[in-house]
């Protein structure tokens, strides 16, 4: 196999023992027809060097990796979902594939599956992933990846040859199995599985764990139990306020949804905003708006609660509410950092960033319904008010309603200007991903096997990813 010597596979799962996954077999499928391969996300790990054959035997019928896994791995956890506790959780339709360090980083990185077959916890499911499912989930990383969120990347999309029924979407309808690449699958739920059989032993093993590959930084803690929740509540507040300064909703943000390591992943109703509206939902089933728009930070934070309640088996309650604590403060200062990365401004001090992004929130807000969310930031990136005003939502931006955020924006230097000469920025609108959009690149796949659509739609948000230049992965090891 012609991997690199950045391939170095490194499966530290198996080491938390039997109780925290089962040995699972990936499905036989009809078919294994390569749809998408990252070679990008590849080549961080030593894998790109692979070809479509060899790519497909792996992520298609899941060959073991060399030196890895020998046996996929089904992850145990419960979760609440909406808030309602589920003991009956678990991966339904997917596995823990191989484990394997990240060649810049040095990071434990996980490939992980979703539609690959019926597992223990399938639920009277059938294991599989629909491909318009999968082809959602690549164009959702590539775009948050794209805006500076820390994310989970689609690695691989299979289609495989199977007809599947579904009560959300026309049906018969196709079938495929996605690959992510995550920096750990490993969720609040697996700690929250372990708490219900009140087992603190396999609670203080399941923290040893994350520390010692995910936050050795913390390796010398005292108290790991509050000392892991404490920096779990830093990623946390980070990725919250990444999604918000994106415009996405997640739609599901069930605790079996929230990562160790702060990666948001498992996208499945999710939607990024066409405007400024903090009652948007993603999901045609939250019909009270609990994961809505502007509710996300409140579902992120009650979500570190249940977390915090798991921790408690192993030490006081003190410590820990002492954690829970620094997610407001952790989350407005993340929030101002974003809201400036996808403005393009130097920042200037903590009071004054705080006013901008308010003045921001306002103006959006106050821009009414021609004011789309993406198009605002495009059009003011480094903060180059000549540059909006030329633009046909120019006349917005010349009102009173705008007012206070170009004074406050004249007093800010821009981060990098010279990224304003990309051709990127010479066009007339952004690149965005709203939901109509998506449904004619399915449709396009759906009705005349065109993949066409798709295919310029990942170029055009690559092109926009080199653009903006804003955050990637690595800005995030280690904090």
């Amino acid at each position: 196999m012609p991997t690199s010597p950045a391939y170095r596979a490194d499966p530290k799962f198996p080491e938390l023992g039997p109780e925290f996954a089962d040995a699972v077999q990936a499905a036989r499928f009809p078919k294994t027809l390569l749809r998408f391969r990252n070679d990008r996300a590849a080549a961080s790990v030593g894998l790109d060097g692979l070809s479509d054959d060899e790519w497909v035997a792996h992520f298609g019928r899941f060959e073991p990796l060399p030196g890895n896994l020998e046996t996929p791995l089904a992850q145990r956890y419960h979760g609440h979902q909406f808030r309602v506790y589920n003991a009956e959780l678990g991966d339904g339709r997917g596995f823990l594939f191989a484990q394997l360090r990240e060649a810049a980083t040095d990071r434990l990185l996980d490939l992980g599956t979703k539609g690959s077959g019926e597992t223990p916890w399938s639920r009277q499911g059938d294991g599989r992933l629909t491909l318009k499912g999968g082809v959602r989930e690549v164009l959702a990383t590539g775009m948050l990846e794209a805006l500076g969120v820390p994310t989970s990347r689609s690695f691989s999309l299979v289609e495989t040859g199977e007809a599947l029924m579904r009560t959300d979407e026309p049906s018969p309808t196709r079938a495929s199995v996605l690959v992510r690449l995550s920096w750990s699958h490993i969720r609040f739920g697996s700690f929250q599985r372990h708490a219900f059989f009140e087992r603190a032993d396999r609670i203080a093993g399941l923290i040893d764990h994350v520390i010692a590959n995910y936050y050795p930084q913390l390796a010398g803690a005292g108290d790991r139990a509050a000392a892991l929740l404490e920096a779990v509540v830093g990623r946390m507040a980070r990725l919250t306020a990444r999604w918000m300064a994106a415009g996405f909703v997640h739609g599901v943000l069930n605790t079996d949804n929230m990562s160790i390591t702060g990666e948001s992943f498992d996208y499945g109703p999710y939607r990024f905003l066409p405007r400024n509206d903090p009652n948007f939902t993603a999901a045609y089933f939250d019909q009270t708006g609990l994961y809505a728009f502007g509710r996300q930070p409140e579902a992120v934070f009650w979500n570190l609660q249940q977390l915090a309640g798991c921790f408690g088996l192993v030490t006081g309650s003190e410590p820990l509410v002492e954690a829970l604590n620094t997610f407001g403060t952790a989350y407005r200062r993340e929030l101002i950092a974003a809201m400036l990365d996808r403005l393009g401004l130097s920042p200037r001090g903590e009071v004054e960033d705080a006013a901008l992004v308010q003045a921001t929130f306002r103006a959006i807000a106050e821009g009414g319904e021609p004011l789309r969310w993406e198009p605002f930031f495009f059009d003011w990136f480094c903060g180059d008010e000549a540059r909006a005003l030329a633009t046909s939502r120019g006349a917005i931006y010349a009102g009173e309603a705008f007012g206070e955020f170009r004074r406050l924006v004249g007093t800010y230097e821009p981060d990098r200007p010279g990224r304003l000469g990309h051709p990127y920025f010479s066009r007339p609108e952004p690149e965005e991903l709203l939901y109509d959009e998506i449904e004619a690149i399915w449709a396009a796949i759906d009705q005349a096997d065109d993949w066409a659509p798709f295919d310029a739609k990942l170029a055009a948000i690559d092109a926009a990813r080199r653009a903006w230049g804003l955050p990637s992965q690595q800005s995030y090891v280690g904090t």
